[in-house]
């Protein structure tokens, strides 16, 4: 299938890349020539996302200004100024503005370089390989060889029926999680009103045997902090030389 709408997780503090989230949201820091959302916006656009729905908290005029400027994705702006929601609560607000149906979500500070160039991107294998009738959520995942900045956290195991499960030492397909999923906007309909984490759906979907995942094409950058923006530059730089 071909996923029409997203939801970007943009609301967090980014605490971590101080000074610079003294002055500016973590999504606007500019990496490579580039903020951060706009990378991932023009992930989500290029494959066929049409409306995208953004939480705002740090610094939300900034980010309601920049995103004004955008004309494609069509964006909704999730307000969470009065109450920061954590993950799993900011995607259920967001979500309530969207249409039921499937969606993608990507949190705005991971992305990816490197695709290779006349086959499907990432995000859209992802959306064709979503499957609701197996799955609860299909995660985008990456081998941590092709991380760079993440801090060399295994998040789950990928089984050889592309089932996830936490992951824990010894075990056999550890990846890094992208930050890019597939799902159904009704597998929230039950989610609380108060701020959550995400990893409660995760863990819900593993003990259903519903989390499933498939291991993306390129190289998988995250900006923690300031120390990480040097290294995340080289990774970009040396993949465009390629392109």
């Amino acid at each position: 299938m071909t996923i029409r709408q997203a939801m970007v997780l943009a609301a967090g503090l980014g605490t971590r890349l101080r000074p610079l989230t003294d002055r500016m949201p973590k999504p606007l820091v500019p990496v490579g020539g580039r903020p951060m959302l706009d990378r991932v916006l023009d992930l989500l656009t290029q494959a066929g996302v049409e409306t995208a729905a953004v939480n705002v908290h740090h610094h939300p005029e900034q980010m309601e200004a920049h995103l004004a400027g955008r004309t494609r994705p069509h964006i909704l702006i999730s307000d969470e100024r009065a109450q920061l929601m954590d993950s799993g609560g900011g995607l259920a607000k967001g979500l309530a503005l969207l249409e039921p149906g499937p969606v993608l979500v990507m949190n705005a500070d991971l992305f990816w370089v490197g695709e290779p160039s006349g086959q499907p991107s990432n995000l859209s294998r992802l959306a064709a390989a979503f499957d609701p009738a197996r799955m609860d959520m299909l995660l985008l995942c990456v081998p941590l060889a092709r991380t760079t900045g993440h801090n060399g956290k295994k998040d789950f195991a990928l089984g050889l029926d592309g089932r996830l499960s936490r992951y824990s030492d010894g075990m056999a397909g550890p990846v890094v999680y992208a930050g890019a999923l597939a799902m159904l906007t009704g597998l929230f309909d039950d989610a609380p009103q108060t701020p959550f984490n995400l990893n409660r759906y995760f863990d819900r979907a593993i003990a259903a045997g519903r989390l499933y995942g498939i291991e993306m094409s390129g190289e998988w950058i995250t900006v923690g902090t300031p120390d990480a923006i040097g290294p995340a530059e080289e990774t970009i730089a040396r993949f465009e030389a390629l392109a």
